[in-house]
Parts: C-alpha cells; structure tokens; sequence
C-alpha cells in the first residue's frame, strides 16, 4: 500500500535512510538525521508537496518525496524528488511504484519538472 507520510513514520523512515548516509555518499549528509528530524522534515515537506510511504503488513519499505527546487519564481512549478528503499525490499520494484504515484500527484498539483541528483560511487 502506499500511502502519504506520517510524522509516526519518523523511525522507519530514518532506519531506511540511516545506511544510505553511513554506507555511501548518495545523501550528501555525514549525520544520520534523528529520528526527531525526520520527523520535522516530513511534517515541513507535506503542506505542499507529497511525501509517500510503500507499507506493507505494517512495515515502511521505501519511501519518496518531493521539494522545493530553487528559490526563484521561474523555478515554481519544478520539484526535487527523492526516493530511499530498504535494504531488504531492493528489486521488488518499490521504487518505481512509488516514484509512479508520486509523480501522478505532482502533475495534479500543476508541477512541470521533476529533478533527481545522482551520485557515483
């Protein structure tokens, strides 16, 4: 099931995304957030963009959301998008159908861009 992000989703979320900034350099974080600031970053992204979790008996396996992409007033209608999945629900197409949802919503809220950072080893 996906569905929109809870604040009560906080410590799942952040068990997903802790080994993305432990093990690699996707994030751009050196930190793991807490389980209180991921908390505060899914309560700020929701009044305006879609923050998704795929649950599945109960348990968070990945999840998406969206952002602002730049300042400027050109930019309004454009969003970052970001996906983590756990490390156990890998290539069973989490992913996908997250960012598939994900997208159907930004288009209903008049986005036109959505932009992803990719980073290599």
């Amino acid at each position: 099931m996906i569905r929109l992000a809870l604040t009560e989703d906080a410590a799942a979320v952040q068990a997903i995304y802790a080994p993305n900034v432990e093990k690699t350099a996707i994030s751009f974080e050196t930190e793991v957030p807490t389980v209180s600031e991921m908390a505060n970053r899914i309560g700020k992204t929701l009044p305006q963009w879609p923050w998704l979790v795929d649950e599945r008996d109960g348990a968070i396996r990945g999840y998406v959301y969206a952002s602002r992409h730049r300042d400027r007033a050109a930019y309004r209608w454009s969003v970052d998008v970001a996906a983590y999945v756990a490390e156990d629900a890998q290539g069973q197409g989490v992913g996908k159908r997250l960012y598939r949802v994900l997208f159907e919503l930004l288009r209903a809220q008049g986005y036109a861009r959505a932009f992803a950072g990719i980073t290599q080893p």
